[in-house]
């Protein structure tokens, strides 16, 4: 809330509601049935001079009748409370302008090279890189690993804030929190933490390809989550689908009903510029988008109005006049409300690698995407809470770091605070807080609901931990993944078995795989579990690149992993093709060799406990 709108009269109930919930939350005056014009007066001099001048209320203020007729000192109540009222505000406020989201797609569908885009729109970055530079066009912000360069592809979740004003915006400008995440199904366990820790998601699909296996599987995510999606058709600038068959595939495969914000001008590899459809579902302006050298600086853009653009594009105009009208007309308009509830996603077409259509997209997500919003039994204007979603080493290869990247639920936080670790009842300083953008890191004094900031070396924390300050709360702890793929993990030289430890729970820690251990096999070759294989790759890569510690993995006669308990364990140990291990969670895990051995054990030993391992 602006002052300028807190000292109209809808904004003194505001504050009233406030100074009484205050009060009767911190043990004060109990305050009810009060007339607006009895406090009007009070309350406009006290936050005139509190918010405006900066001087103590204490100065200005004597006594002021209530509706009951009893005598309060105005100037102890509003003293005691005002601080609280301006907090609320700063901390709701803040809030609002937040918008955090995650961009979402099948591998290759151009991710990280919008993420890059939308940096360079909002000049956080000059120059745009891209996944596969040519040129001297440099590589991308957010993939910043040695592994990620040379594949062309991202293996790890990258967390990036910057701010961002639309033209025309009056006020403080967005904050905006966006993480790239990996497309890879091997590491779609990543992606999957992420999306508990944003409000929105940007789907991406290739204008070629269309809904791809992993898109369909985390647009479902999204969805069984409840999670606004925003639908970007990528890649229009080559060759690729009529338009709406793009959107006939979503609508069939997903039942999740697109609505046209922006529609293409040109067909797929002749990329023109947008049609921007109004809030009342009318084609009202056309968006003309010129290329630059490379693609690595900011399209510019030539508007003009629908004849205009008529006159100028002739068909490939009215080809998009009536196919955006066609959809309007059977119903596909914009409904905040369906948004929210994931029922419809706004459709935009773009060009991350010529920036055409990009901060058309950071347009719509600060217009539409929900801010950030309480969680449990924790409202946005609580006590700081947080969670972690994401643990990351080695991103800072002088200090050996840790850097674990946590979500503000409710809240302010404010470095060096005292906070608590939930699972554990630790109470440890945030001295080292960080915003991160690729690599490259800053320290953080404040933050509100909806940022994301790195904690470094902060308590051995984990994905799904909650920390929090004052009254205790633990969120929900995320979900493991149900491993596919196993394989023992050994250092090839046992002088370099401490580096080897250490760098094993760091990684675990992180993610990167899971940890099985028990006393037959031993420390030295624990077992790693995987989603994917190309997690083992890159596990062994940062042990030897991060830790300096070659490795040597081997694999064992085991497909499929269930969980167990003591009970279970011991006769489950002795059955033939069952292997018990501990993970580093403390959860027991038995491993099958496949799952016929496993159907037989459960058939022949109804009692043991057998549970599957679930994503969601």
């Amino acid at each position: 809330m602006c002052i300028r709108d807190s000292l109209r009269p809808a904004g003194y109930r505001r504050i009233l509601v406030l100074l009484v919930r205050s009060a009767r939350r911190h043990g004060g005056h109990e305050v009810r049935h009060v007339e607006l014009a009895q406090v009007q007066q009070c309350v406009l001099k006290t936050f005139a001079v509190v918010c405006l001048f900066h001087h103590p209320v204490s100065y200005y203020f004597t006594e002021a009748t209530f509706a009951d007729g009893t005598e309060k000192n105005a100037n102890s109540f509003l003293f005691t409370h005002t601080n609280y009222c301006i907090e609320f505000m700063s901390t709701v406020a803040e809030a609002k302008r937040r918008r955090t989201f995650a961009v979402i797609a099948h591998p290759d569908a151009g991710k990280s090279t919008l993420t890059e885009a939308l940096a360079l729109h909002a000049h956080v970055i000059s120059e745009a890189g891209a996944v596969h530079g040519k040129g001297n066009r440099k590589a991308t912000v957010s993939d910043w690993m040695d592994m990620e360069k040379e594949r062309g592809i991202s293996v790890a979740s990258s967390a990036l804030q910057f701010e961002y004003a639309p033209e025309g915006h009056e006020g403080e400008p967005y904050v905006i929190n966006l993480v790239d995440t990996p497309g890879h199904a091997d590491f779609s366990e990543d992606t999957y933490r992420v999306l508990s820790a944003v409000d929105a998601a940007v789907m991406l699909i290739d204008a070629a390809k269309g809904l791809e296996p992993q898109t369909l599987k985390l647009f479902r995510v999204c969805k069984a989550r409840g999670l606004p999606i925003v639908t970007v058709i990528n890649k229009w600038d080559r060759v690729g689908r009529e338009p709406l068959e793009l959107v006939d595939e979503i609508v069939t495969e997903i039942d999740l009903q697109p609505t046209p914000l922006y529609w293409p001008v040109g067909e797929a590899g002749d990329f023109r510029g947008l049609a921007h459809v109004s809030a009342d579902g009318e084609v009202d302006g056309y968006v003309h988008f010129i290329r630059t050298a490379g693609g690595s600086t900011i399209a510019p853009e030539e508007h003009y109005s629908p004849d205009e653009a008529a006159a100028r594009e002739g068909d490939a105009w009215e080809t998009a006049l009536e196919e955006a009208e066609l959809l309007l007309a059977d119903g596909a308009v914009h409904d905040q409300q369906l948004f929210e509830q994931c029922i419809t996603s706004p459709i935009i077409f773009a060009s991350a690698m010529l920036n055409f259509g990009v901060h058309q997209i950071l347009d719509t997500l600060c217009a539409i995407a929900p801010a950030p919003a309480g969680k449990e039994e924790r409202e946005l204007d609580d006590e700081f809470s947080g969670v972690v979603f994401k643990v990351q080493a080695g991103m800072d290869r002088n200090h050996r770091d840790t850097l674990a990247f946590m979500r503000v639920v409710t809240g302010e936080f404010d470095r060096g605070m005292q906070v608590t670790h939930a699972q554990s009842g630790r109470s440890f300083s945030t001295k080292y807080a960080l915003t991160v953008f690729g690599r490259n890191r800053d320290t953080v004094e404040t933050a509100f609901p909806g940022d994301i900031i790195g904690l470094v070396n902060a308590g051995s924390l984990a994905p799904g931990d909650t920390i929090f300050a004052g009254k205790k709360v633990q969120f929900p702890p995320m979900p493991q993944f149900a491993p596919e793929y196993f394989r023992t993990l050994r250092a090839k030289s046992l002088g370099k078995y401490k580096q080897f430890r250490k760098g094993l729970d760091q990684l675990d820690a992180e993610g990167v795989v899971q940890i099985l251990r028990n006393d037959t096999r031993g420390d030295a070759a624990p077992v790693m579990a995987a989603v994917g294989p190309m997690q083992f790759e890159v596990m062994q890569a940062r042990m030897e690149l991060e830790y300096n510690v070659e490795t040597i993995t081997e694999p064992i006669p085991y497909s499929v992993a269930r969980r167990t308990d003591a009970d279970s364990a011991p006769e489950l140990g002795r059955q033939r093709g069952v292997e018990i291990f501990t993970r580093s969670d403390g959860e027991l895990i038995a491993l099958f060799g496949d799952k016929w051995k496993l159907a037989f054990v459960e058939k022949e030993h109804p009692e043991l406990t057998i549970e599957p391992l679930i994503a969601d």
